[in-house]
């Protein structure tokens, strides 16, 4: 055990969005064991320090949404090529019909089994590189269309670039449409592709050495997307809808067994499960993050996993059982660091690193905080943020979505062995609500557009954000809905806040109370225009605006504590007061004139979605709240339909505790 910590100063090298880096490595003297770090200077994204089974040390950067990996300095002990990971974001589900394709998957190392290609390591030289993580597809918007294609993954590196296509998505019933599409019930291609519908084969298949195709429908029961690992397995027959293709393990974010990295032991790309419209049983996800399909006309399938590039499962008719949307994309880059660089850990569960005389466990996905032999009774420090919920659609001018729950304190862990289950929250579903060409589209019940809650154990828990308010008076908009913070109100009619379950934020960061930090959503003015979400540090911009009438941008976020504000792991979004903001409202919908100015480059601190906009480009749906940020979604601004609001951004949950 080494006596004194030791502390590395590097140059400053400066912010570039999410996941940029602000200094080098800085392990602080902490009076007692910890770590020297022994390796590359390089930032950006959520860190993991982790020993293999062989014994050889590694740093893994993990970027779940766009950012820059930024290479101050290279140690010439160690290998300057790098293992990488790169995911694209998992298709949406079709309506009625197939899952959804999970991304493509390309990696360098310790890939089990699969579609996805196994490569070299890449160069890096002393210089900034570009992240793109490619978001899940959305949910399709209208019974009779197709899951939108997931988004592309790309890692630059010195001398090029790794990409991985998006996962195609699921097919959807078509029959009886009133609007003429083709190709609609097939599955779509994709890095793996979409699962059919209505008794239509799967399509196009996946991308190659990325994934494999979905599979075909029989009847109403759609076809399994995809995955990395597979093809989806044939459907079992007309009363039970085919499940979705497995993804791949790849060892890159940590030791096999103790991350939480991906679904399970760091399985990602998997497809979406088929929805039904009638049977009895509904096609499970794959594993590596695909989601379930929606059981038969009673419930919407679930979203793939962010962080896995999972497909959507496939929806189970009608518009208020939709299907899911994609699970975004991820992307890690692996080098190796010295025997000293790793101090072992006192528990298990998330990314691991070592940070100022702490130990941090970061959770992206859901886990398991689990104490080891060498664990002591201690308090640990917590922020724990629930889903974004999705901001609102119906024609034009949505409402943004609320921010999930800020929540941060201490709490006692006893004596060893303690087993503490963690919960991701999942962002809310980006919907259609409306009607579409005569069909009526008003069910869709607002609460799967709210996010879901995250937690540290039950007692510890972070509510999900409210969904956004809609353009059409009924009994889902066009008030935005409650939530940890609340979502903005729709556009036309003079529209009410979603209420926020939180307290306000009282400009100090410190334990917050039970229910956290949130606000409510902005108000709707009767101008045809969108209010802002809440989020974590102030209320959503009604939709008045400043001056002439505008689209409501959404509440900013909350900064972590200084406690997580690691250097080198640069989180969130930047803020007033540098980066690491989370649970920021999404900006709603609107037009774009002169009086009322395009925001989209505008996304409030904390990872909230840009608000859609109507008329350059034309039809632009809201975008989705950043992962594991729990920020709102952008409300959409869709004159027919064709685009939803953002789906809301996941949560997250981060533990500390004395090194």
């Amino acid at each position: 055990m080494l006596n004194n910590w030791f502390k590395k100063e590097k140059p400053f090298v400066g912010f570039a969005g999410f996941g940029g880096g602000s200094t080098g490595l800085a392990f602080s003297d902490s009076g007692g064991g910890g770590v020297i770090y022994d390796g590359h200077t390089v930032t950006g994204g959520f860190i993991s320090d982790w020993i293999d089974p062989g014994g050889q040390t590694y740093r893994t950067h993990i970027f779940t949404a766009p950012g820059t990996l930024n290479v101050a300095e290279l140690n010439s002990s160690y290998p300057s090529s790098v293992d990488f990971l790169v995911v694209g974001g998992g298709g949406g589900g079709g309506h009625r019909g197939g899952g959804g394709g999970a991304g493509g998957l390309r990696a360098s190392t310790d890939q089990t089994g699969g579609g996805g290609s196994l490569e070299s390591a890449v160069p890096i030289a002393v210089a900034s590189y570009n992240i793109t993580v490619g978001q899940g597809g959305q949910a399709p918007s209208g019974m009779h269309r197709a899951g939108n294609q997931g988004g592309s993954s790309v890692l630059n590196y010195n001398g090029g670039s790794i990409t991985s296509v998006g996962g195609g998505g699921g097919g959807s019933d078509q029959s009886g449409s009133a609007i003429s599409l083709s190709n609609q019930q097939r599955g779509q291609p994709g890095g793996s592709g979409g699962g059919g519908s209505n008794s239509q084969p799967s399509g196009p298949g996946g991308t190659a050495n990325q994934g494999y195709p979905g599979m075909d429908a029989t009847g109403d029961a759609g076809g399994g997307g995809g995955g990395a690992g597979a093809q989806a397995p044939a459907v079992p027959g007309p009363s039970q809808a085919g499940a979705g293709g497995v993804g791949v393990q790849v060892l890159i974010t940590g030791p096999p067994t103790s991350t939480g990295i991906g679904d399970g032991a760091q399985n990602f790309a998997g497809g979406g499960g088929g929805g039904h419209g009638n049977g009895t049983a509904v096609g499970a996800g794959g594993l590596g993050g695909g989601g379930n399909g929606g059981f038969p006309n009673t419930t919407p399938a679930p979203r793939g996993m962010d962080a896995t590039g999972g497909g959507g499962g496939g929806g189970s008719g009608y518009p208020e059982y939709p299907g899911g949307t994609g699970g975004g994309g991820i992307v890690a880059i692996r080098y190796q660091t010295g025997s000293g660089s790793v101090k072992e850990a006192k528990a298990t569960g998330g990314a691991v690193t070592y940070y100022n005389g702490q130990t941090i466990h970061t959770f992206l996905t859901p886990g398991t905080f689990a104490t080891t032999s060498n664990w002591s009774a201690s308090n640990i420090e917590y922020v724990i943020v629930g889903g974004g919920g999705a901001g609102g659609e119906y024609k034009y001018r949505g409402g943004g979505g609320g921010a999930g729950a800020y929540r941060t304190g201490t709490t006692p862990i006893g004596a060893h062995p303690v087993g503490t289950t963690v919960q991701v929250g999942a962002g809310g579903h980006g919907v259609t609500q409306g009607s579409q060409n005569g069909e009526d589209q008003t069910g869709v019940p607002s609460s799967i557009g709210n996010g879901q809650p995250s937690y540290f154990g039950t007692p510890l828990t972070a509510p999900g954000g409210g969904m956004g308010g809609t353009y059409v008076t009924s009994s889902e908009g066009p008030d935005g809905i409650e939530g940890g913070s609340g979502g903005g109100g729709g556009g036309l009619a003079a529209s009410s806040a979603g209420n926020g379950t939180g307290d306000p934020f009282p400009g100090t960061i410190g334990a917050t109370p039970p229910n956290g930090w949130g606000y409510p959503g902005g108000s709707g003015s009767g101008n045809p225009i969108g209010a802002g979400g809440g989020g974590a540090g102030r209320v959503g911009q009604d939709s008045a605006g400043t001056g002439s009438p505008n689209r409501g941008l959404g509440g900013p976020g909350v900064q972590s504590p200084e406690t997580f504000r690691d250097t080198a792991a640069v989180f969130g979004t930047p803020g007033p007061n540098g980066a690491f903001y989370l649970a920021g409202g999404g900006n709603a919908g609107g037009y774009t004139t002169a009086a009322n100015p395009l925001v989209a480059t505008t996304r409030p601190a904390g990872g909230g979605g840009f608000g859609g906009n109507v008329s350059s480009p034309e039809y632009i749906g809201g975008s989705p709240g950043l992962a594991n940020t729990g920020g709102g979604g952008g409300g959409a601004s869709s004159s027919w339909h064709l685009n939803s609001g953002g789906a809301g951004g996941s949560g997250i949950v981060i533990i500390a505790y004395p090194t």
